[in-house]
């Protein structure tokens, strides 16, 4: 047996073992359904990374496949609970169906062009969409949705999906079949072509491929996968709403797949959780977690446009030159000043979004209330943070000798 295929049995049976041990280990409601949302919300994210990161399409209205997804799979659930013959199971087969449909429907329009025309067109069709959800409330349901009952067909073999947990390993099957069927197929002729087009589509054509027909058979293909995450997402949730087809919920698997890293496969699986955690973790103890998500993806795009995957395989390339232990120190120098920069300045948003709020002028921090209607309280908030900013750059300039020292030993690690 080679190296490669011990390394993919390594690695695909690791990532089935976490996804089966995940609710054994964080088994309370809340993170069921957490853990629920992080894989329909990854399944949607590399759906997405087909288009942007593997053939090159920025699309601004991939809640399309996704929503309609779900609507279809919705409707399709109230037709069994009124006698229709099909299993809950493969539902999200539906909602791919679905997806694949108007994927090749839409694909025909949008792949004629590629670059910023394909962007503005798929953006345009996203906002089309999004406003039949609002004038059709027969058919898409309106601004209530349209509701349903996953437990409608019954139970097969003691399996209804009433409880959480069985949800979650339906979710679980279809995540593991999804990912492997889409990294399957970023191996064969096909997504090998998407890389090309993206890369150079006038020399893929010169070798006797249609850029055309390669944009539209992956647009067609993102959309099946969309579409099944749509389809659990209307199972887990029990309710599709004009939400699902919003330009929010294109926006936020864009910026997942970007913050993750679109030039990795697993990129969009580490955006999906970071954003799935802000969104439903960080968004239940403040409101402003948008205003910290937009930093995060700030930061990303102006130091690290490879996204977190590159982080993390910067530090396989540091341990494999027995280089981490190096960096480590660097990383302790900056921790202290770096978290007291952190914790200011997340200090000092606390307090312009509840000055905001009269009702919430005074609230509690680590036992002590600060008050935003108190100059000190400002002024304190604002020198300390300051204050740490210096300290920050103040030791940076003491470690970044030793940090380019890392760089340049890495660098001649590489060299032949």
């Amino acid at each position: 047996m080679s190296p490669g295929v011990r390394r993919g049995i390594v690695v695909w049976g690791g990532y089935a073992a976490v996804l089966a041990v995940a609710p054994l280990v964080f088994h309370r409601g809340f993170a069921l359904s957490l853990l629920c949302q992080m894989g329909i919300v990854i399944i949607f994210s590399l759906s997405y990374n087909m288009l942007l990161g593997q053939t090159g399409l920025l699309s601004f209205g991939h809640a399309v496949y996704y929503g309609m997804g779900a609507l279809i799979t919705i409707h399709a659930l109230n037709l069994v609970q009124h006698g229709w013959k099909f299993p809950v199971t493969l539902m999200p087969l539906v909602g791919g169906a679905a997806g694949l449909a108007f994927g090749v429907v839409f694909g025909y329009v949008t792949t004629r062009r590629a670059g910023t025309t394909f962007a503005m067109i798929s953006l345009g069709i996203g906002e089309m969409m999004a406003a039949c959800s609002l004038m059709f409330p027969g058919f898409f349901g309106g601004e209530a949705g349209i509701s349903g009952n996953r437990s409608a067909g019954g139970p097969f073999l003691g399996i209804t999906y009433g409880p959480q947990i069985q949800v979650y390993y339906l979710v679980a099957a279809w995540l593991l079949l999804s990912t492997a069927a889409m990294y399957a197929l970023s191996r064969t002729p096909l997504g090998r072509m998407a890389n090309a087009v993206r890369d150079n589509p006038e020399r893929a054509q010169f070798v006797g491929y249609d850029p055309q027909h390669v944009r539209f058979m992956m647009v067609a293909l993102s959309g099946f996968f969309a579409g099944i995450a749509g389809g659990l997402a209307a199972l887990n949730y029990e309710i599709v709403t004009a939400e699902s087809l919003s330009a929010s919920t294109s926006g936020m698997v864009l910026l997942a797949t970007y913050l993750g890293g679109i030039g990795f496969f697993a990129g969009p699986i580490a955006g999906a959780i970071v954003v799935t955690l802000m969104q439903t973790a960080l968004g239940s103890v403040t409101n402003a977690w948008p205003f910290y998500f937009g930093a995060m993806f700030l930061a990303t795009v102006l130091f690290v446009p490879g996204g977190l995957a590159s982080i993390a395989l910067l530090h396989k390339r540091l341990w494999d030159a027995r280089l981490l232990r190096r960096a480590m120190a660097v990383y302790a120098a900056l921790a202290i000043p770096a978290a007291l920069a952190l914790g200011c300045g997340v200090l000092l948003v606390e307090m312009a979004y509840n000055a905001s709020d009269e009702s919430r002028a005074a609230f509690r921090v680590m036992g002590h209330v600060v008050d935003t209607t108190a100059t000190a309280s400002w002024i304190a908030a604002t020198s300390s943070f300051l204050a740490a900013i210096a300290a920050c750059a103040f030791t940076w300039r003491a470690v970044s000798p030793r940090w380019a020292g890392i760089g340049a030993a890495l660098a001649g690690d590489r060299d032949p």
